[in-house]
């Protein structure tokens, strides 16, 4: 094959140098926004895989359905960046790429179905390196103990066996904290970056980002420097991750929320199963998307077979709630009223929630989710305008749970 010769640091920029060359068992990268994590690690597994002969690649997230979107897409996105596109097919179904020269694979799974991940194979060279994104979805320890054990074996001298693993670090109670960056393995690099080394951002991007240090510091903590969230004041502690399916909830009311977002914020759905008898609410399904147009909206919902369900949206975008519904969605505005977010907060906080796993956002929505404190430390009875898309959207779905006068279809018919 004809050698095509690049400079790396022209094509992925500069402040990974340690991050690229280290060969331990554990490469640990939280960060901020903006700072390149993803993308880097995704030019570092093309880079490679194409150099280093039967060498083979993991991508693992909770979910299976969102790798289609983030690292998938973000791998394409590292071939085309190293112009080596041509020597790689990427699949959609399954998902799936493979370097064309030699068969080498880079395989996609999810957590979900915990089976595929622990008895993977490859039919060339060796299943040596594998990458779990957004790590922090993970919330059980024992989970990454079982597809840690996925890459094991001998393996020739020319290669090594790696878990890559990048986040977003929300929560300092996370078990990632203690395991990879409280520990004093030299097995372990673990590696914070921010935004100020990716020098891609142009003006405006970084403009975001001081708004953000000015007018949310909290925030920009977390999510500009990639530092990790001290949570203090959960608003809702009264929850369990658990699996669970349609035939134990069907003496339920579906429940459906919805609030709008676009450019900086996420649109969020909610869809849940209200059991009144137990006092429970399992939630079931979401999405959480940003950039979505109210045709978007109507187009996700239905795909994700929701279309016949009655929705409550947030009522302060009453031009979108009516396009809705000319597209055919049974969607109205939330009646609110003095004091409904924490007549609503008082009345979730009164029930047991039980979050499917698939509810990545939920999850970490409400791990985030603390009350306001005032200059001196003092506690609010207000939340942080913040981790708050899910929530509120969960607060109109059940907001008819609590008025008087209304009557509720059980599953499958809504309110």
């Amino acid at each position: 094959m004809k050698e095509k010769k690049i400079y790396l640091p022209d094509i992925i920029g500069r402040g990974y140098g340690t991050f690229w060359k280290y060969r331990g068992r554990y490469l640990v990268v939280k960060g901020s926004r903006a700072s390149k994590k993803s993308k880097t690690t995704a030019l570092r597994f093309i880079y490679n895989l194409m150099k280093y002969d039967r060498s083979n690649l993991l991508v693992i997230r909770k979910t299976y359905r969102t790798l289609k979107d983030s690292c998938w897409t973000d791998l394409k996105w590292a071939a085309q960046r190293l112009d080596v596109a041509d020597k790689w097919e990427f699949k959609l179904s399954p998902l799936e790429a493979t370097y064309l020269p030699t068969g080498q694979k880079i395989l996609f799974r999810g957590l979900d179905d915990p089976l595929k991940v622990t008895s993977i194979t490859v039919e060339y060279g060796y299943l040596c390196w594998a990458w779990l994104e957004e790590a922090y979805e993970v919330m059980d320890e024992s989970d990454f103990d079982v597809i840690d054990e996925s890459i094991r074996g001998e393996i020739p001298s020319h290669l090594w066996k790696q878990w890559t693993i990048t986040f977003n670090p929300w929560n300092d109670r996370h078990w990632l904290k203690k395991r990879f960056f409280d520990a004093h393995d030299p097995d372990i690099l673990a590696l914070t970056t921010n935004y100020k080394c990716n020098e891609w951002l142009d003006k405006n991007d970084l403009q975001l980002f001081e708004r953000m240090r000015k007018n949310n510091p909290r925030r920009y903590q977390v999510a500009g420097l990639g530092n990790w969230g001290v949570v203090d004041g959960l608003v809702y502690e009264n929850w369990e991750e658990r699996e669970f399916g349609l035939d134990s909830v069907t003496n339920c009311v579906t429940v459906c929320g919805l609030d709008f977002g676009y450019t900086n914020d996420p649109t969020a759905f909610f869809i849940g199963f209200y059991d009144e008898a137990n006092k429970r609410l399992y939630v079931w399904d979401e999405f959480y998307e940003k950039g979505q147009s109210n045709r978007d909206i109507y187009e996700r919902i239905s795909s994700m077979g929701y279309a016949k369900e009655r929705i409550i949206a947030d009522s302060a975008e009453p031009k979108s709630i009516d396009e809705l519904r000319d597209f055919g969605l049974r969607v109205r505005g939330a009646k609110k009223g003095r004091d409904s977010i924490n007549n609503g907060i008082q009345f979730i906080q009164d029930m047991k929630l039980i979050i499917h796993p698939r509810c990545v956002n939920f999850l970490t929505e409400i791990s985030n989710y603390v009350w306001d404190k005032d200059r001196f430390g003092k506690i609010l009875n207000m939340p942080v305008d913040d981790f708050n898309h899910l929530m509120d959207a969960m607060r109109y779905a059940v907001e008819p749970l609590h008025r008087t006068g209304l009557k509720y279809n059980r599953l499958g018919g809504g309110l």
